[in-house]
């Protein structure tokens, strides 16, 4: 594998470490004017200025070059929470929330989730792997490199086990890495509706056990939320995953209190994502556990709520924050990171700063890649973007473009981009 360097470059912007930053310390990213970056054997081995990595490693004749153009090198993008492997749609669902109807109304009587489950269960598993790559590819396209995938459109143990399959198919085959998570407490399924202790059942006595012996999923993750699953279900779920080597990770507090955050934080979850309910009870758990949360701004969004999770709040308890998607086809369709970075800084009120770390170091940090992956220091994968920006400041200055004009993954340059047309050659 040839030396990649990155030269051309207005700037490099990251934040630093092998761990989620939290407070004050979110805000805090340096940002290397000029510097160039250097990649050997899928690494990054040089950050800094032309004339020291000459003085260190040399003219490097034999290297691959990327002119940056006058770009802004950042990490590539993490996206820590997503949906990805289902099949179907549900843009009638869409159109009735534009007419006034509600996400529950529509779920409480047979759409929502239940409607892409039965979509679900009856695809197979190659269709599954062709929708996934197809998402994978425009994820790619603006500038995600590594995210998270649940399944919990199956809700029965064949149909899970073939969602956390596809998902790792589809990673095997394409440049975004995919780490799995079980979540078979998505929802209970229709078969169960009379008798859901026996859903619960299932989950934590068939279900979690043949994920784990398969060594298809890294985390186990339960929707805890008031009409799904309960508090004393969840720790159930969790702790069952737990018990069989998934780590615990959690939906809560999205529509009301449900004492997630605190779960959670009693478990040591690495997560607990959404959060737009959250009491000071919770809070002040999550603080003390050190739980990372991963706020959900395109749920908020496309759920027309006018409602999102307190971000600062949040921060100012020393709290770590990511960002993710959310990518699903009924509350947050979309793949794109840098839509949610700009909601994430005008609608929660997170710094430029506090954004990027949310979407590379902190998400890095919660899926437990941080000393992977999730800025641009020595030592760590090649994972990088490039900006077609000239600082780091645009993410947000210039929104609803895609910003990206080039991915690194892993030293190989896996995307050449960019929105800015290009004169013809001359005849």
């Amino acid at each position: 594998m040839r030396d990649l360097l990155i030269h051309g470059l207005a700037e490099v912007a990251t934040p630093r470490g092998d761990g989620p930053r939290a407070g004050l310390q979110q805000s805090r990213i340096d940002r290397l004017a000029g510097a160039e970056v250097l990649c050997r054997d899928g690494r990054i081995v040089f950050v800094g200025p032309p004339e020291e990595r000459r003085r260190q490693f040399g003219d490097l004749p034999q290297s691959d070059r990327l002119d940056g153009e006058g770009g802004t090198l950042v990490p590539g993008f993490v996206d820590p929470h997503t949906h990805l492997p289902w099949a179907g749609t549900r843009e009638e669902e869409f159109a009735q929330r534009l007419a006034g109807r509600t996400y529950l109304e529509i779920a409480a009587e047979g759409g929502g989730i239940l409607s892409t489950v039965r979509s679900t269960r009856e695809a197979s598993e190659d269709l599954l792997v062709a929708r996934m790559t197809d998402r994978l590819d425009r994820m790619l396209v603006w500038g995600t490199t590594t995210a998270e995938a649940k399944s919990g459109y199956g809700l029965d143990l064949e149909s899970e086990l073939k969602q956390l399959r596809a998902i790792r198919s589809a990673s095997e085959a394409h440049p975004v890495d995919l780490v799995p998570t079980l979540l078979a407490a998505h929802e209970v399924p229709p078969e169960h509706r009379s008798a859901r202790d026996r859903y619960v059942d299932l989950i934590c006595e068939e279900i979690v056990p043949a994920t784990a012996e398969a060594g298809l999923a890294r985390f186990c993750d339960v929707f805890c939320e008031e009409g799904v699953f309960t508090p004393d279900e969840t720790r159930r779920v969790l702790t069952a995953g737990r018990d069989h080597g998934l780590a615990p990770r959690l939906h809560a507090d999205e529509f009301v209190d449900s004492r997630g955050a605190e779960i959670a934080a009693e478990l040591g979850a690495l997560s607990a994502d959404h959060l737009i309910a959250i009491s000071d009870a919770g809070v002040a758990a999550m603080a003390d556990a050190g739980v990372t949360a991963v706020l959900l701004p395109g749920t908020s969004f496309f759920l027309m709520k006018h409602r999102y999770a307190p971000a600062r709040r949040l921060v100012e308890a020393g709290i770590p924050v990511a960002l993710a998607t959310d990518c699903n086809p009924g509350s947050s369709h979309t793949e794109s990171v840098p839509a949610v970075f700009v909601l994430a800084v005008y609608e929660m009120g997170l710094s430029i700063e506090e954004a990027l770390t949310g979407v590379t170091l902190n998400a890095a940090s919660c899926l437990g890649l941080g000393a992977e992956i999730g800025s641009v220091e020595v030592g760590k994968r090649a994972d990088l973007v490039i900006l077609d920006a000239p600082n780091v400041l645009h993410l947000a200055y210039h929104y609803g473009i895609n910003p990206v004009r080039h991915v690194v993954k892993g030293g190989r340059v896996v995307h050449i981009g960019g929105e800015r047309p290009r004169p013809p050659r001359s005849a």
